[in-house]
């Protein structure tokens, strides 16, 4: 391995150097797989409650240090703790879920159709996996893909987004505390992505790749993935549009716009990018929202009473800052907001937003919250969902109404993996976790997520 390459990691806070890492190349990840490789099958063939009481320990070990690995993910990635600890919680909850998942790994059993012979299919480990996760929840993104690979059998090489790698090593460290063998849970430091990635790739011993990250990456990705036919998993942007009707309680619809958008300081690929109201509440909505998004604080993750914390980097807030200010240049009015302070972003609500201002179509990753109005009357559903799909992407999507018809009506015809109804929230480690279009394919979490890293093998058996 690389001794002498470092990279630092930094606060997105104020620039300061948390710490350095080795900075691992293309051999070092080549020796990773080697010994990915070479433990793929002991580990595979590893009882399923072995593997299973691992990650309960794992969940156990990660509930005490909640608030280590809270501060962790703050520093690094800039959360405020109270955000900090939620993460911890909900990506705890992937390690207890799919350790009761591994036990329960079956195939099936039948007698052929036309008699004479049986059929029987049996689940097998996928075979060495390479997990890339994003930098926006360290924890979550982990834990989403390695609990998963753990309960069925893989070995895996982890490559963290070299701006927040503190809390996968911490994660690792547990892992192995938990009693997960040497070499089955690897982690690639490096700034090298795009070199390293490729070489894995390019080797046919490693058999999938799960990605969390950039439409464009993803696509990168996919087509890399052709040359050794390797399985992929894909969550990749997302443009949700959030739906809110004349009959919505415009109590819900604005405490759960405040969970949809700020969660993450709006750094989240499910956070709500559009807002798309109805005439008749338009006003009153963007009134109570821009009051709560200018309430909030702003300040180091760690201070007490902060809300929102800074954006990942400057290039981050340039990002954010440019859309703004196209939407603000194409007639849009900022209700709330200001200019930014180094890498912290002041919450800000904008009202008569053009529907083809870039902010509309582009993912903003950040905390603002762009309200566009579609019609009352008998046409304004039929306008909200032409709206609401007027995007390449479709990962998550919100409607806010009263009326149960609507739900079952705008649900189906949304082109979206996921719809939040009278809710911001729609991640669960139990529900089934992606999207179409743009955003990518496969699933992460629920009863589908474990699948995503088994090969099916069908054996048929003569009767006589």
């Amino acid at each position: 391995m690389s001794d002498s390459a470092t990279f630092d990691v930094l606060d997105p806070a104020d620039g300061s150097v948390l710490a350095s890492l080795p900075d691992l190349g293309v051999d070092d990840a080549r020796a990773m797989l080697d010994t990915a490789a070479a433990g793929q099958a002991e580990w595979a063939a590893t009882p399923p409650r072995e593997r299973g009481e691992i990650l309960r320990r794992a969940f156990e070990l990660v509930t005490e240090r909640a608030d280590h690995f809270a501060r962790t993910i703050s520093l690094e990635m800039g959360k405020p703790l109270a955000e900090a600890k939620g993460e911890v919680a909900y990506g705890a909850e992937f390690l207890r879920w799919f350790a009761e998942e591994a036990v329960r790994v079956s195939g099936t059993w039948l007698t052929a159709p036309a008699g004479g012979s049986r059929l029987l299919t049996m689940k097998k480990p996928v075979g060495p996996v390479l997990l890339i996760t994003p930098w926006n929840f360290p924890l979550a993104m982990a834990t989403r893909k390695i609990g998963p690979a753990v309960a069925a059998g893989c070995t895996m090489i982890v490559k963290p987004a070299e701006s927040t790698p503190l809390t996968t090593i911490e994660f690792a460290k547990v892992m192995a505390e938990a009693g997960l063998p040497d070499g089955v849970l690897q982690v690639l430091t490096t700034t090298h992505a795009k070199e390293t990635t490729a070489a894995l790739m390019a080797d046919a011993r490693l058999r999938k790749v799960s990605f969390t990250g950039s439409t464009a990456v993803g696509k990168a990705l996919v087509a890399q993935s052709a040359d050794n036919l390797q399985r992929v998993s894909m969550e990749l942007g997302g443009n949700a549009p959030f739906l809110v009707f004349d009959d919505a309680d415009l109590d819900k619809a604005v405490d759960g716009a405040m969970v949809a958008k700020m969660r993450n300081m709006g750094e989240a690929c499910t956070s709500a990018n559009r807002f798309l109201v109805q005439a008749g509440v338009a006003e009153e909505f963007s009134r109570r929202l821009a009051e709560r998004m200018g309430a909030l604080k702003v300040g180091r993750g760690q201070d007490d009473g902060v809300d929102v914390g800074p954006l990942i980097d400057a290039k981050a807030v340039a990002g954010v800052r440019e859309l703004v200010d196209d939407a603000v240049a194409s007639g849009a009015r900022r209700v709330v907001g200001g200019d930014p302070d180094g890498n912290f972003f002041p919450p800000t609500v904008l009202v008569d937003v053009p529907a083809d201002a870039r902010v509309n179509h582009e993912e903003i990753f950040g905390p603002v919250a762009p309200v566009t109005v579609f019609p009352s009357g008998a046409d304004g559903e039929a306008e909200a969902i032409r709206m609401a799909n007027d995007t390449e992407y479709g990962l998550a999507s919100y409607v806010f109404t009263r009326d149960v018809g609507r739900v079952l009506r705008v649900s189906e015809r949304l082109q979206f993996g996921m719809v939040g109804v009278n809710t911001g929230l729609v991640s669960n480690p139990a529900a089934p976790f992606g999207g179409v279009k743009s955003s990518g394919f496969g699933r992460e979490g629920g009863f589908t997520g474990i699948e995503e890293y088994l090969d099916t093998t069908y054996v048929g058996i003569a009767a006589d």
